[in-house]
């Protein structure tokens, strides 16, 4: 019995260390969580302590502050007028020949514009390569700004280098092959067109090569343009071989006989005729595919079209001058020997055309061809024959 109290004595005994122990251990574990917290809050005080003295002492504060974010917000387009009335920053756009007609056919309902629009007369170069009369024009654009816009269609190839002060500066649009005769080239006609009417304050289009000249200074030139009532593009009916000797029965119905025309490749439109040409489905396909060699279809195509569509609107005469007088497929070509003040008086003296319905003598504003040698006794004859 003694035995069992005993043993129950030791059990119990056995227990009480245990029981102590526990305690004991409750007590400590909080201790040390303390001073292991503030063991922690300590090296974070003294890590920040040594961070803003080296910040200080060597300027990393500085370099890490002027680290800019690479991220680019997405370009939105503005909400307001000025996104419509303001022409491109840059010729250059990726848009198919497809996309831009279809983009510079847009035509506003109202005709009254709800801003000041200073209409802008847009000088086309149809050219290969480069304008070797180019200085000629900058002394005939000087000082007209506002007035004019200018646009270059030549071979996809050649890249144009005019000093950023030029008028020529940056205006290639971009542009495929054309070639003389063919519907190239009044494909090249037509993304003229089209790029100078993406800005709404051109309203007149005239198409040059890089062989033609102003043959007056650019005032008498703009008041001439803006104050007619037609657009001057030729359009007359030639019943010999070189006119209705080139039409082809296969247009019908939508080309007749009767309307064919014949013009000279370069002319004048005002923003309505241009957004016709550009807009084009109708008779687009019918000369492409029947106006061909020995149709040449950039004599044929507009004149006819314009014919069809808007014949009041024609002055039925080009306002280019050139020289057929020597034969052949082409004008002639004048260089420096030709360069005089005679040779400027048979241009300028002696004709007779309709400017405005009523007799003028200012017939032409504009001649070719006149080739590169040319250039330097242009520039000497320029202000007191041609006005600038």
């Amino acid at each position: 019995m003694q035995t069992r109290i005993g043993s129950v004595g030791s059990l119990e005994e056995g227990k009480d260390p245990v029981i102590t122990t526990r305690t004991s251990q409750s007590k400590t574990l909080p201790l040390r969580a303390l001073q292991l917290f503030g063991f922690f809050l300590a090296l974070c005080i003294g890590f920040s302590i040594i961070s803003i003295y080296t910040i200080r002492r060597f300027g990393i504060y500085s370099t890490v502050t002027t680290v800019k974010s690479t991220f680019v917000p997405c370009a939105e387009e503005p909400n307001s007028l000025d996104h419509w009335r303001k022409p491109p920053s840059s010729l250059l756009h990726s848009m198919s020949d497809k996309e831009l007609l279809w983009r510079a056919s847009f035509v506003p309902r109202i005709k009254k514009y709800p801003f000041n629009r200073l209409p802008k007369i847009a000088f086309m170069f149809l050219t290969k390569g480069p304008l070797p009369l180019a200085p000629l024009w900058e002394r005939f654009f000087k000082g007209h700004e506002g007035l004019y816009s200018v646009y270059i269609h030549s071979l996809p190839s050649f890249k144009a280098e005019f000093p950023s002060s030029s008028v020529f500066y940056r205006r290639q649009i971009p542009s495929q092959v054309a070639e003389w005769g063919r519907m190239s080239m009044c494909d090249a006609e037509r993304r003229l067109l089209a790029n100078a009417l993406l800005d709404i304050s051109n309203e007149w289009f005239i198409l040059l090569s890089e062989s033609c000249i102003p043959l007056y200074n650019f005032s008498v030139i703009y008041q001439y343009i803006m104050k007619s009532k037609h657009s001057f593009m030729g359009a007359f009916d030639d019943p010999g071989p070189f006119g209705r000797g080139r039409y082809n029965y296969n247009m019908v119905p939508e080309v007749n006989i009767s309307k064919w025309r014949k013009g000279s490749q370069w002319f004048e439109v005002n923003r309505k005729l241009a957004i016709n040409i550009v807009e084009d489905v109708t008779y687009y396909p019918k000369f492409e595919q029947f106006c061909r060699p020995a149709c040449y279809v950039d004599e044929h195509y507009f004149p006819t079209m314009l014919t069809i569509q808007t014949p009041n609107l024609l002055a039925n005469r080009s306002i280019t001058w050139v020289d057929w007088s020597r034969g052949g497929p082409h004008p002639g070509t004048f260089g420096r020997s030709d360069i005089t003040e005679d040779f400027f008086k048979r241009i300028l003296e002696g004709h007779q055309c309709r400017y405005n319905d009523q007799p003028s003598s200012i017939c032409f504003l504009f001649a070719r061809k006149f080739a590169p040698s040319a250039m330097e006794p242009l520039l000497q004859i320029a202000q007191k024959v041609l006005g600038f």
